[in-house]
């Protein structure tokens, strides 16, 4: 099961992560965010860390050139798009780097029909709560799992949305063949952007 803690804003909590061996480490790109990464972490440092994680640039509706821009700033691996974004603007980042297209899940969706768009212009889905005021992530709600299950997605996809330290035995109960890794953000934080590290591998730990 792999796993993707989102929200980092410091260099010594992604030193952190990668020392975990954790997959996948997100970085908010989106003014509106308390965890917006801009000027709390430096392009120039972060590209040339020496990481195996996969450094993964979160975005909400932005432009094409924005995000080649902060791409090669940071040295990105992987963008997720998490806002509103075409299928088009899926295709054009795919050609740069590794691309999650997010989808927002309140519940009434059909999964099938909502990703079927995006099927050959992304590498991984990400499913996220949605239906709440505040709806583009860490919102700290989940969403009814149950309706991924009815749906084939035949996509790898990451569980998103309120999953907490306690959540491990949860993740691992909850069989889909594409089911590719869990997204973790607020609830393992002291403060927005501040992750517990003893809770993340407490979390790793009971994923085995």
């Amino acid at each position: 099961m792999n796993i993707k803690v989102c929200g980092i804003t410091e260099m010594k909590q992604l030193q952190q992560l990668d020392g975990l061996d954790i997959d996948f480490a997100g970085l908010i790109f989106y003014q509106n965010s308390p965890r917006y990464v801009k000027g709390k972490l430096e392009g120039k440092e972060v590209k040339n860390a020496d990481f195996d994680l996969r450094k993964t640039g979160v975005f909400v509706n932005p432009s094409l050139s924005e995000v080649l821009d902060i791409i090669d700033e940071y040295g990105l691996d992987v963008v997720q798009l998490h806002g509103d974004e075409s299928p088009e603007l899926c295709d054009d980042l795919s050609t740069e780097v590794e691309v999650i297209k997010a989808f927002r899940i309140s519940g009434t969706e059909n999964i099938d029909q909502l990703i079927a768009p995006y099927d050959a212009v992304c590498d991984y889905y990400l499913f996220d709560t949605g239906g709440l005021q505040e709806s583009l992530g860490g919102t700290g709600k989940q969403f009814d799992w149950s309706v991924l299950g009815k749906a084939k997605i035949e996509k790898p996809f990451f569980l998103s949305g309120g999953i907490g330290p306690e959540d491990a035995a949860r993740v691992k109960a909850f069989k889909h063949p594409d089911l590719f890794g869990v997204d973790i953000n607020s609830r393992f934080e002291t403060a927005p952007g501040i992750k517990d590290m003893k809770l993340v591998l407490q979390f790793k730990q009971g994923l085995k």
